[in-house]
């Protein structure tokens, strides 16, 4: 799928899986706890969160908390942008987190793709 922004359509194997049919892109989406988010830390936001990346047709590779300039790493993949879009809005209005979602590429897939440059 085209990104809106920059117009750039990846490659179909560069960072996607098939799952069922469906090709599903891994996206990196780095979290920022807000004040109110932190009063709200649990083991039932996580179980909603995980539900609600389910929801927009998401499969969670990973989580980790980080200590950093983010505090929270989820690896996951989509169908698509707009679902990786649509769930990290989402999640920010159910949680107060922030998140900033990235499409990852593999380090054999980038080098495949960056022969003859």
């Amino acid at each position: 799928m085209q990104n809106p922004c920059t117009g750039f359509v990846p490659p179909p194997s560069a960072f996607t899986t098939k799952k069922g049919g469906i090709t599903m892109t891994t996206f990196f989406m780095f979290g920022k706890y807000s004040p109110e988010a932190l009063k709200g830390i649990s083991a039932d936001r996580t179980k909603n969160s995980v539900g609600l990346i389910k929801k927009f047709g998401g499969e969670i590779v990973s989580m980790y908390t980080l200590f950093g300039e983010n505090d929270l790493v989820l690896i996951v993949r989509f169908p698509g942008i707009e679902d990786a879009m649509k769930t990290s809005i989402a999640l920010s209005k159910m949680s107060g987190i922030s998140f900033s979602s990235e499409p990852a590429v593999a380090v054999e897939e980038f080098d495949k793709m960056m022969t003859g440059i």
